[in-house]
């Protein structure tokens, strides 16, 4: 099994891979690469950011640049299901495959689910990840599973975060592959995030979100990844539109207030 000596804090780097430009309230903020990647290496050279979840564009513009030395890098692996398409939960692996991930000697792969149960891709999805899953384990590389409870209605995607559709897609991803022991989930971060983690007894690391430029909604998110923190099954946090698109549009001193959940007491 891959361990990490502590709370493991990744800054998440793959939206623009699927279409999802859309941050802090502007839907075109991450189409200026050079923007985004300015944003990105001032989070992730903070001192206490451990690495970075990305597409293999991504990474390659951060290995080029020498920023990736020591770092835990995930590749995001199915970034097919593109954001407001109608095929959006038909989430084919248009990314790294486990073979590359090995290759380029990265830590793991990630891969999104969405269970739909009134779309028919989402089997498809599903059994995309399983063997995703079992390429990475074969390896010995970790699997980190995003997953959602989704419906799609005319044509459009949403997410239910309700606990009780939540834990029934923990469920499901849970289960996927020939074994577990190198899997992980990413989850969001709810109320009463006790309740949805007792779907299931894998490891799980909080998602960020975007909570826009609404600072109420913000406070909220931090709270909530505060609170969350303090269970034992949670082990880190990836967080991305949160820290590179902050209501104030300082990145580092939003980087700062998540450290200080992730890793109390640490040093900038």
């Amino acid at each position: 099994m891959l361990r990490f000596p502590r709370k493991l804090f990744l800054v998440a780097a793959d939206h623009p891979g699927r279409g999802m430009l859309a941050a802090g309230g502007d839907p075109r903020a991450m189409a200026d690469r050079g923007e985004f990647l300015d944003r990105l290496i001032t989070a992730i050279t903070h001192p206490q950011v451990d690495g970075v979840l990305a597409t293999a564009d991504i990474v390659d513009d951060l290995a080029l640049l020498g920023l990736l030395d020591e770092m835990v890098i995930f590749g995001s692996m199915n970034r097919g299901g593109l954001s407001g398409s109608v095929f959006e939960i038909d989430d084919r692996f248009t990314g790294y495959t486990a073979a590359a991930i090995a290759r380029d000697g990265l830590n793991g792969g990630k891969m999104m689910l969405r269970v739909a149960d009134d779309d028919p891709a989402t089997v498809r999805t599903m059994e995309s990840c399983a063997q995703a899953i079992d390429a990475l384990n074969g390896r010995g590389l970790l699997a980190i599973v995003e997953v959602f409870a989704s419906r799609t209605v005319d044509g459009k995607t949403s997410n239910d975060l309700s606990v009780d559709a939540t834990m029934r897609a923990i469920a499901v991803a849970s289960a996927l592959g020939a074994g577990s022991a190198r899997t992980w989930l990413k989850l969001p971060v709810v109320d009463d995030q006790e309740r949805l983690l007792s779907a299931t007894t894998l490891p799980v690391v909080l998602l960020g979100g975007d909570p826009r430029r609404d600072e109420h909604a913000r406070a909220t998110t931090y709270a909530r990844w505060a609170k969350s923190m303090e269970i034992p099954q949670v082990r880190g946090l990836v967080a991305g539109r949160a820290l590179l698109y902050p209501p104030d549009g300082d990145v580092r001193a939003a980087v700062d207030e998540a450290v200080a959940i992730v890793r109390p007491g640490a040093r900038a």
